[in-house]
């Protein structure tokens, strides 16, 4: 692969992990910000280890589409029950 791959990918995770810390609001921003992670990690373990932890590589994604369906469901059932998707209504309580 060619230099300038090897130096960005890690250079991906650092701003996905920063887009994380400043979508702290909405939910779906920082479950968005979570597979670009998990696809930017993915995308660096492939540049720079070899192509041979190919089984490695498929679980990282699958555990990565397990993590997506998972957020969605917690965000479709949190926009159901308080009609939004602001992390901050989280603590109110309701009773």
């Amino acid at each position: 692969m060619t230099s300038w791959m090897i130096m960005v990918t890690p250079v991906l995770v650092l701003i996905t992990l920063t887009c994380v810390i400043l979508q702290r609001q909405h939910l779906l921003m920082a479950l968005l910000a979570l597979e670009a992670m998990i696809l930017s990690l993915v995308l660096m373990i492939i540049i720079l280890i070899n192509t041979t932890w190919l089984m490695f590589v498929i679980t990282m994604l699958t555990f990565g589409a397990c993590e997506a369906s998972l957020g969605l469901a917690c965000m479709t059932a949190m926009s159901r029950s308080y009609g939004n998707d602001h992390l901050n209504t989280l603590s109110l309580n309701k009773c």
